[in-house]
């Protein structure tokens, strides 16, 4: 089966094509970071407007380089939320069309699933059950994978996203957007001991908390430049810091996690997952206490078509019907979606 996957949740475009036997056959991403550094953030409306402009020529630049037509199609898999809806729509709004137009299926993916089944793509990939932490912009994540489909959350974020955090605080730096990875590129020439800025919840249950740690940040920003500026070496200093205290925070919890559930396999998925820092750290914590950490490369941790592509042929594969009305959610629990033999063709519990 060859299917073809779009990504349109928020500021990247991505496309590609996967199929079974061979994997990834083709792929393209375009990034929104020009576009939106002026405001320092995601427009939501120019994100939909940039999606509309540069879908249809990236998806027939893609099929014309990979040497195939849309008649090679045997499905296509798109975005269905969570995320930005007028985003979400343009992605929908194509597959629907694309499906309907060549009499193939079309399946509406959760975004969360694709970031989750991302490390599958790889030559190593893990088996189930194990242990996912889905740390990104939008969603720290511990999640008990039992099998495809069934995802039970055992911590969550009580506030910002550990992705979020980082942004958050590379603005406090006056550092260029996007500020996550400015940030922990920052961090690599500083001292991490220098500033001991609060875990949160360290010893209290497996959820996150960052609101607490970004105050923090705040307060030292404003105690340390009320009467000179900060020079670089200090700011690289709180940036170490920062991140210091994040990846201990993910790490503490993923530990306590494992404990709990009896796992001995750890995914790590989304975003913030590329973080070098956090790879290092949980691949110490992995191998003191004989555990299996698994990552994708760090092109499958950013969003893009290629995790699309391959969650929406494990649900076809798996037995799921596509699903006829175009599907889009902004908010959309991971825990809701179900294995692929039971799933709704409608999209309205996947």
């Amino acid at each position: 089966m060859r299917i073809l996957g779009i990504e349109t949740s928020c500021d990247e475009t991505g496309v590609a094509v996967f199929e079974s036997g061979r994997g990834i056959v083709a792929e393209a991403l375009s990034s929104q970071i020009a576009l939106h550094a002026p405001y320092g953030g995601v427009v939501p409306e120019l994100a939909s407007r940039d999606h509309i402009a540069k879908l249809g020529p990236m998806l027939r630049e893609l099929l014309a380089a990979a040497e195939l037509d849309m008649n090679s199609l045997d499905a296509v898999a798109y975005t269905a939320g969570p995320g930005l809806i007028g985003a979400l729509m343009v992605g929908g709004s194509l597959a629907s069309s694309l499906a309907y137009g060549l009499g193939i299926p079309v399946v509406p993916v959760h975004h969360m699933e694709g970031h989750l089944l991302a490390c599958m793509l790889e030559n190593d990939a893990p088996e189930f059950p194990f242990l996912a932490l889905l740390v990104s912009g939008g969603h720290s994540q511990l999640v008990r994978v039992a099998e495809h489909g069934d995802y039970s959350i055992v911590g969550e974020t009580l506030d910002d996203a550990a992705g979020e955090a980082f942004d958050k605080v590379a603005r406090l730096l006056s550092l260029p957007y996007p500020g996550g990875p400015a940030l922990a590129a920052l961090a690599e020439q500083g001292n991490p001991e220098r500033f001991d800025f609060p875990r949160p919840l360290r010893n209290k249950g497996l959820d996150f908390s960052f609101s607490g740690l970004k105050t923090a940040v705040r307060i030292a920003l404003q105690a340390l430049t009320a009467d000179a500026e900060l020079d670089d070496a200090t700011r690289a200093d709180v940036a170490a810091s920062f991140q210091a205290a994040v990846v201990d925070s993910l790490a503490g919890k993923c530990e306590r996690a494992l404990e709990a559930t009896g796992m001995d396999r750890l995914v790590i998925a989304g975003g913030v997952g590329a973080n070098r820092a956090l790879r290092q750290r949980l691949a110490a914590m992995g191998e003191r206490l004989g555990v299996r950490v698994y990552y994708p490369r760090p092109a499958l941790c950013t969003d893009n078509g290629a995790m699309i592509a391959y969650a929406g042929w494990r649900r076809l594969a798996g037995g799921q019907s596509g699903a006829a009305p175009i599907v889009a959610r902004p908010r959309w629990p991971l825990d809701e979606l179900r294995p692929p033999q039971s799933a709704q063709p409608t999209g309205g519990g996947l």
